[in-house]
């Protein structure tokens, strides 16, 4: 067996508070919003829903999926606006 390292790539999210539905709507090009407060994204996997909280994060092909904030702390960290990466 091999170890493998994630490449760093800088993403582009927004973390769905439930009050920023405009912010989610410029960021997301396709979605519906649920009767109990959520958010349904188009995944590449099908439909997913956002619970406040939840990050949407724009991937490196232009797709766009949820992810849980713990998860999202734990694997991204801010990066600087004059990186030279963005």
């Amino acid at each position: 067996k091999m170890k493998y390292r994630k490449k760093p790539v800088v993403i582009d999210a927004v973390q769905f508070t439930g009050d920023n539905w405009g912010e989610i709507e410029t960021f997301v090009p396709v979605g519906k919003y649920n009767d109990d407060g959520t958010f349904q994204i188009v995944t590449l996997e099908g439909e997913h829903k956002c619970s406040i909280g939840d990050y949407v994060i724009k991937g490196v092909k232009g797709e766009f999926y949820p992810c849980k904030p713990d998860i999202f702390k734990m694997t991204y960290e801010p990066v600087e606006a004059n990186n030279e990466n963005i």
